[in-house]
């Protein structure tokens, strides 16, 4: 009887605690404002400043992207020119298709199989295996990004990268859309 006790007190006590690890969902975005056009506002050329933070947080690269976007009717362009804080410049094309309920696809020649997102609200949700140069060799890591419109120029993005479950860091960005 203790013994049963225990476990049901140590489930009590996890269960919780699993819950707080479960990953946000995008319909809690969906009545949040501006509402988030995907099409609108990738459409022209925008500025964006970015941090690669390692598990610790450390800053351990600083980098700038122009993006120059473009759409013909549900299918869209995001050509995007990266310069790092080394130096380096690189470069990523990505193709997106705007499909039902808010839903895309995306593909760029870095992303292992399809990138698969959705719009709520103010809030864009996708998942990518992205191939990342690392050193010598070139590994393929998992994202979890989230992106955040904040107003009619402005977007935070926030992507988690991940590889065989384990947390290797983050990517924080700031998109500004350039007036036209």
């Amino acid at each position: 009887m203790k013994r049963r006790l225990l476990l049901n007190s140590a489930t009590a006590a996890v269960i919780p605690w699993l819950a707080g690890c479960a990953s946000q969902q995008i319909d809690t975005y969906a009545s949040e404002r501006p509402v988030l056009d995907l099409q609108r506002y990738f459409s022209g050329i925008l500025d964006a400043y970015g941090v690669f933070t390692d598990r610790s947080g450390t800053v351990v690269k600083r980098f700038t992207v122009v993006m120059r976007c473009s759409w013909q009717g549900n299918e869209g362009v995001l050509d995007e020119d990266f310069t790092y804080s080394d130096g380096t410049k690189q470069k990523r094309i990505w193709r997106l298709k705007k499909l039902a309920d808010g839903r895309y696809t995306g593909t760029a020649d870095d992303v292992i199989g399809i990138a698969q997102g959705q719009t709520r609200g103010n809030a864009f949700h996708w998942n990518y295996t992205l191939s990342l140069p690392v050193d010598s060799r070139v590994v393929e890591v998992q994202f979890d990004d989230w992106m955040y419109l904040m107003t009619d120029a402005v977007m935070l993005n926030k992507a988690t990268m991940t590889k065989f479950g384990v947390r290797l860091g983050e990517v924080t960005l700031s998109f500004t859309r350039r007036a036209s």
